[in-house]
């Protein structure tokens, strides 16, 4: 249902189970549904995480999940975590598996056991039928592979994942990466940092998107849009990004919240709780 303001958001990625949400947990929910946000997609980090994140789906009715272990947290993967992945993604409110990926920036965990994880945890959303949501630091070569050698194989098995694979999350990265990741049915994450004056690169690669493949979100309670920068962010704040998306393609904040969640619908099947 459309909000009385006349438009509706999906943050398609918010870390609400996060600590720094545990004081005022309700309220920021509460903000979030006065600014439209009518959907709320909270990614895990890690098992702990992911089931943290399916009590608050449980609790607030515009959350939902998705499941998965971040390359920063590869080192945690062990026999034991892709049955309890399986298990936590048998729940009705999630939705994809995330979030998931490379980061050859912070090197956490090696290289070679990141693509690991990262590669049972794609066979793993190819298996359950879900999309994927992607983490990329400084490794784009190899996840554009992972994804691409992935999406053919959806392809040839007529999966109707091919068609709707997954997002590359808080895109950062150039015009023409992301346009080799359109090509693969795959939609770009915009956050925070398309509002920031020193961005004129990201601007310019956001402008230059269909905004078919674009969706907005805040990955609170970190990347805090201007003129809020450097306060905690939160899913009402996606607004500021919908804005600056809507500037940029000089088109108006209803106009891409309609497609932002036509969008978001798409990817994530959005499944309604009884």
């Amino acid at each position: 249902m459309v909000p009385v303001i006349g438009y509706s958001l999906a943050d398609t990625h918010c870390h609400l189970d996060f600590q720094r949400f545990d004081e005022d947990r309700d309220l920021v929910v509460e903000r979030a549904r006065e600014a439209g946000v009518t959907r709320i997609l909270n990614p895990g980090i890690d098992l702990k995480s992911s089931q943290a994140a399916l009590l608050l789906a449980e609790k607030y009715p515009e959350v939902y999940i998705a499941v998965g272990v971040h390359p920063n947290s590869a080192s945690t993967f062990n026999q034991s975590t892709l049955p309890r992945l399986r298990e936590q993604a048998s729940h009705p409110k999630v939705v994809a598996i995330g979030e998931i990926g490379l980061d050859y920036y912070r090197d956490r965990a090696p290289r070679e056991l990141q693509q690991r994880v990262f590669q049972l945890q794609l066979e793993l959303a190819a298996e359950l039928g879900l999309p994927v949501v992607i983490h990329n630091r400084q490794a784009t070569e190899d996840v554009l592979e992972g994804l691409s050698n992935w999406q053919v194989k959806l392809a040839k098995a007529d999966s109707a994942l091919a068609k709707r694979p997954g997002v590359l999350h808080s895109y950062s990265d150039t015009e023409e990466n992301a346009r080799r990741a359109v090509e693969i049915n795959f939609y770009i994450g915009i956050t925070g940092p398309v509002t920031f004056q020193n961005a004129p690169e990201l601007q310019q690669v956001v402008a230059s998107l269909p905004t078919e493949h674009l969706l907005v979100e805040t990955d609170a309670p970190f990347l805090t849009p201007h003129p809020l920068r450097g306060q905690r962010n939160e899913p009402a704040l996606v607004r500021l990004v919908a804005e600056k998306v809507a500037e940029l393609h000089s088109s108006s904040l209803a106009e891409i919240a309609r497609v932002t969640s036509e969008n978001a619908a798409r990817i994530f099947n959005w499944r309604v709780m009884d």
